[in-house]
């Protein structure tokens, strides 16, 4: 059997998550029919992050075993035959045996896109959270700078959920404009479930004045779901790279 390395990238729109479900269209459940195409076998696949109904993804990885004897080219361009159009493969490799896209991960970045305008969205509308409000970026982006570091994000994860462990190693929170989109950028070792979202909800009320930069901390220590602000909506988020090294990114104390 050999283990293979599949980076997607997709639209999220009209799916429920990456997960298989039995009743709802899922991204793993159309990679795995279009590995099943091609091999004539069912292959399972494994991602290395669930993300949720209408979120999207630049570089989700993926891994399966098979013992059919393609090469990873060969791969490549036969799943992007059988995909649908909004689901891409962007790179097939073989990995060593022991690989595995969710517990090998090291890190994973992800990005939330904000749409700060006061006119509705059209071409984004399924692709950022369009905000009508002005945002202060400098304060939301002294609040993002106060969540870096190791600690418990229990107040940024949305229940229920079966994680025993609500620690994450934040390295990088930062927030840049570009024209009417504000992009916020998250990397951690790891994350909870809902916890992007749900640090971007509370990093708007921040724009918004609603609480200040310095409650950043508070929310933190309280280690409480209702002290963080909403749940921002899945269309936003990007999932955009996984990493199975160390990164380059300087450490945070």
């Amino acid at each position: 059997m050999t283990t293979f390395k599949l980076v997607l990238e997709y639209d999220g729109t009209r799916y429920s998550g990456w997960q298989r479900q039995v009743n709802a269209p899922t991204v793993q459940a159309a990679v795995e029919e279009a590995l099943a195409a091609i091999a004539q076998t069912r292959i399972p696949i494994v991602g290395a992050g669930r993300t949720d109904a209408g979120v999207h993804a630049l570089g989700q990885v993926a891994s399966f075993r098979t013992d059919r004897g393609l090469l990873p080219r060969e791969w490549l361009r036969a799943l992007n035959a059988h995909l649908p159009p909004d689901i891409s493969a962007l790179s097939v490799e073989q990995a060593p045996d022991d690989f595995h896209a969710r517990y090998s991960a090291t890190g994973k970045l992800y990005e939330y896109r904000i749409l700060n305008r006061s006119e509705r969205a059209a071409l984004l509308r399924e692709r950022a959270w369009t905000v009508y409000h002005p945002l202060d970026l400098a304060a939301m982006t002294a609040a993002a700078s106060a969540l870096l570091g190791s600690h418990d994000f229990s107040s940024f994860e949305t229940a229920p959920t079966a994680n025993k462990n609500p620690r994450c190693r934040l390295q990088q929170s930062e927030l840049r404009r570009e024209g009417d989109l504000i992009v916020c950028s998250f990397y951690a070792d790891r994350f909870l479930k809902q916890m992007v979202r749900t640090l971007v909800g509370t990093l708007v009320e921040v724009g918004r004045g609603k609480r200040a930069a310095s409650d950043m901390q508070t929310v933190l220590t309280a280690r409480s779901r209702p002290a963080a602000g909403r749940t921002a909506p899945a269309h936003g988020l990007y999932l955009v790279r996984v990493d199975y090294t160390v990164p380059s990114i300087p450490p945070v104390t």
